[in-house]
């Protein structure tokens, strides 16, 4: 009822409008080219997905005709998004091809639940959205203010075809309860990452980034790259959580995950990310023993509460000496604790959500409880030869919140006990200037994939073989054993999509080599490219993203802002900018972008243009905040191409007088 009303406050301010969609043009395809249909009849569409709190296109698909209060029923919503997918495969219409982004692959299987971040705030702002870009043109930007579409705007073929914000709050008002209110009005709403960008592509890109986590996670703890029979046991197996039982199977371990919503479990299981499913405590110890002493790969679901495992792991230590877990993390939604994203050990799920509903004080109390005690169990495995990160879900920070005993003496605001995956790990690979690069390919056929999983892997190779340095080369061999083992795993899920995590050169080199393939017709029609938020220069947030910049500087958000505004005027397709995302509302300000290749001069151009800043833009702020390898990747830059001209930190006689003096 409280989603009901959410709804009705945003859609009663849409009730008066009489949407019509203008005529269609006639969809042309690009030169010597036809336009690919799928055995379905239907062509796939543009990356993106679509969901929000209180409406979701997702389950109204097969629904019934009217509903959304526009004349047409399900079939002609197909119909309407073919003929706009199709409009994006003229030769004059490039720039279209960002905005439908939107309509993405409106399926079920891509579509996570309503309590997940969103992207519209009602059925309406959708076909409203859809009626501007039907009738858009290649002088006209999109403005979208937190879902709602402020109209077409004049502007020049070059700018962005689409802007969107969202959450963009006056900070003294960015808090849960000021966001709770501003959701009810339907005047903001919360974005997540690419979710509220249209750049949404499933969870392959959670499963590449926990790949990379886990291995440089054993490199780093463990000292080897062989992950056989060693145990990673961590939570959550959600639209993104659920990543990690891929990720374990792909690196080699064996891979422990609990989670309280069986659907959820069961949902992985027959998706076969999850390889098998534990009931109880008993057949979970017992398997996982039983793998670790064959050192096989296994990612093995655990249902039940991650807090009852890992105590139970302690038990098993106390009463046998036996310490059964070598790494450990946790992906519950502890942005949102409160409100469902973390389930307190002392209840069933379903008891669970009857005391959120009825008494959210108790539940939020027996939360906060639940958590000490998995630091308190946490604690005791560290003694020994365990390693513990936090995976950016701000779970350290609600821990402490909540109590636990998580404080590092002597420690930063943003360091506990317990680093950060992005403090030990993700933070040196964003320093080199590497991250989730990502791209679709718009024909919807997985052919066109394979081509460009082909070409990104050549020019990889290319790269390693004219000479890198030692750290380079190896995410660069990182990476191409990925899109291979990615390609094996069918780790597509809605559009052709692939992730790959890059750095400036290696993004451009492959932007440049789809071009040219789209121009030879090797692809067959435009190719996106995007990237996840969580990147090297698009998000600032002290407690992930930038948890590892210790200049002072962790809580300013200048370098996304200011990414942001640079991707625009440099030739993005469209650009959006966020408050909130993984950690959660207040706690972070990201942004993100969609550019099209489309074989021309022009699209190289802006490629080479946009994605340059796109990556040197961070990598000279960690440089600046004092951080070696980004120094020398900024320099190595700067040598090479003579229009950028970074400003350099120098070296102090004594680096720590600044720590001394933030700390008192």
């Amino acid at each position: 009822m409280e989603e009901m009303g959410r709804c009705s406050a945003t859609g009663l301010r849409y009730a008066g409008l009489a949407l019509t969609p203008r005529p269609f043009p006639q969809p042309r395809p690009l030169p010597g080219r036809s336009l690919q249909t799928h055995s379905s009849g239907l062509r796939s569409l543009p990356p993106g997905c679509l969901r929000c709190h209180h409406w979701s296109l997702f389950g109204d698909v097969e629904g019934p005709a009217g509903r959304s209060g526009i004349t047409g029923g399900p079939r002609s919503r197909w119909s309407a998004m073919e003929t706009w997918r199709d409009r994006g495969t003229r030769g004059d219409s490039q720039g279209l091809w960002g905005p439908l982004g939107l309509v993405g692959d409106l399926r079920p299987v891509v579509g996570p639940p309503l309590t997940e971040p969103s992207v519209l705030c009602s059925p309406l702002q959708f076909w409203l959205t859809m009626s501007y870009l039907s009738q858009m043109t290649e002088e006209q930007t999109l403005v979208m203010y937190s879902g709602h579409p402020l109209g077409l705007f004049p502007s020049s073929p070059g700018a962005p075809r689409l802007v969107i914000t969202n959450g963009m709050v006056i900070p003294n008002y960015s808090s849960r309860t000021e966001y709770d209110k501003l959701f009810a009005m339907g005047v903001t709403m919360y974005g997540q990452m690419t979710a509220g960008s249209y750049c949404y592509i499933g969870p392959q890109g959670i499963v590449h980034g926990t790949v990379l986590t886990v291995l440089n996670a054993g490199r780093r703890y463990l000292g080897t790259e062989d992950l056989a029979g060693k145990v990673f046991v961590t939570s959550g197996l959600g639209g993104m959580s659920g990543a990690q039982a891929k990720a374990a199977v792909i690196v080699g371990c064996i891979g422990v995950i609990a989670e309280v919503d069986r659907a959820a479990l069961m949902k992985r299981h027959k998706q076969g990310w999850l390889m098998e499913v534990a009931d109880s405590l008993d057949h979970c110890i017992r398997r996982l023993r039983e793998a670790r002493r064959r050192k096989e790969v296994l990612s093995l679901g655990y249902h039940g509460n991650v807090v009852d495992l890992w105590e139970r792991l302690v038990h098993e230590l106390d009463t046998t000496g036996e310490l059964l877990v070598d790494l450990g993390s946790d992906q519950t939604s502890c942005h949102n604790p409160f409100n469902g994203g973390y389930y307190p050990v002392q209840l069933g799920f379903t008891e669970a959500q009857s005391l959120l509903a009825s008494n959210p004080a108790a539940f939020k109390a027996l939360v906060q409880e639940s958590l000490r005690r998995q630091v308190s169990a946490i604690n005791r495995l560290a003694k020994e030869n365990f390693f513990f990160w936090d995976y950016g879900n701000a779970f350290l920070l609600e821990a402490q919140r909540a109590g636990a005993d998580v404080e590092k003496k002597g420690a930063r605001k943003t360091e506990f006990r317990y680093p950060s995956y992005v403090q030990h790990i993700m933070g040196d690979i964003f320093s080199q200037g590497f991250g989730p690069f990502r791209w679709v390919c718009t024909s919807g056929d997985p052919q066109d994939l394979a081509v460009t999983d082909q070409l990104a892997v050549s020019v990889l190779e290319a790269a390693i073989a004219g000479g890198v340095n030692p750290a380079v080369r190896l995410q660069y061999v990182d990476n191409i054993r990925w899109i291979r083992e990615a390609a094996r795993h069918q780790l597509v899920v809605g559009s052709q999509a692939r992730i790959l995590y890059s750095d400036q050169k290696g993004r451009v080199a492959i932007a440049v080599a789809f071009n040219q393939g789209i121009a030879s017709g090797k692809i067959k029609a435009p190719v996106v490219l995007s990237r996840d938020h969580h990147d090297v220069s698009g998000t600032d947030s002290p407690f992930r993203e930038t948890s590892n910049i210790y200049d002072g500087s962790a809580f300013c958000a200048d370098m996304a802002v200011q990414n942001f505004v640079g991707d625009a005027f440099r030739g993005a397709t469209w650009v959006a900018l966020h408050n909130g995302g993984g950690v959660g509302w207040g706690e972070a300000i990201n942004g993100g972008f969609g550019l099209v290749l489309d074989g021309t001069q022009e699209a190289e151009q802006k490629a080479k243009m946009m994605l340059t800043w796109d990556v040197s833009n961070g990598v000279a702020r960690r440089c600046w905040s004092g951080n070696q390898k980004a120094y020398e990747i900024i320099c190595q830059t700067m040598q090479e191409n003579n229009g950028l001209v970074v400003t350099l930190p120098h070296e102090v006689a004594d680096e720590h007088v600044l720590q001394q003096a933030l700390q008192s």
